[in-house]
């Protein structure tokens, strides 16, 4: 053979060769390919277990908490404690002192005259009518209120309240007008007789608000008022005599 014919057979199988050895090389690509997802793989694993285990301690932690919590009410006694001392409630209910429970308002017709004993009214009487309107008050007044009237045990209190009573009895004058006045002709009006009414009508209105209740009335709104205070200061219990 020929030189040429040499080289070409030469070249031919070097070309060979070279594809025999990138063969390999080939075959080596799919491996890392594969090696790569499944490392891909395994971080999303690792991702949602690292996730997981988060999740779980942050769960354990408000478990752990709720449970010191409510260990630590139990340690305490497992209630809301009182601080408020006898003699800081004998204070609060004093300071009420004239405590004002319930107001009547009444109107009413009262009369009055000064007659004269030996001649008649047409001659010698002075006779008035007068519209009242008026107020009453009632309710206890606590200012007196002693240190043996309270008894505090715990979340439980005991009081001893002073008896209910009137307080003041008013006539409003801007609403109390006089109806009628008749004098005697040969008498002249008496000044006194108004002030006199004024003063039965006084009596009367207080009267009247006796036989009303006021007094039970004003007990009941104190006794009221009183337990709603204590239990704003935290007592459960409140017996009040």
């Amino acid at each position: 053979m020929s030189d040429d014919c040499l080289s070409w057979s030469k070249l031919i199988g070097g070309l060979g060769q070279m594809q025999s050895d990138a063969t390999p090389v080939a075959d080596d690509a799919e491996p890392r390919g594969t090696r790569g997802k499944s490392r891909g793989s395994l971080s999303w694993v690792l991702g949602i277990l690292l996730g997981a285990v988060l999740g779980i301690g942050l769960l354990g932690l408000l478990v752990w908490l709720s449970a010191g919590i409510g260990l630590l009410g139990l340690l305490r006694g497992g209630a809301t404690q009182i601080n408020v001392q006898q003699p800081t409630v004998v204070r609060q209910i004093q300071q009420l002192q004239r405590l004002e429970t319930v107001s009547f308002s009444m109107d009413k017709i009262i009369s009055g005259d000064h007659p004269n004993a030996y001649l008649p009214k047409f001659l010698a009487g002075d006779r008035l009518l007068l519209m009242v309107h008026g107020e009453v008050v009632a309710g206890i007044n606590l200012a007196g209120l002693q240190s043996g009237d309270v008894l505090v045990q715990g979340q439980r209190v005991s009081i001893h309240l002073p008896a209910s009573e009137v307080f003041s009895t008013r006539i409003d004058n801007a609403k109390t007008k006089v109806y009628s006045r008749d004098t005697g002709i040969f008498s002249s009006p008496d000044p006194n007789l108004e002030t006199e009414v004024r003063e039965e009508a006084e009596r009367e209105l207080q009267q009247d608000a006796l036989q009303s209740d006021i007094l039970k009335i004003a007990n009941d709104n104190a006794r009221s008022t009183i337990s709603g205070m204590l239990k704003g200061f935290g007592f459960h219990e409140v017996e009040i005599r």
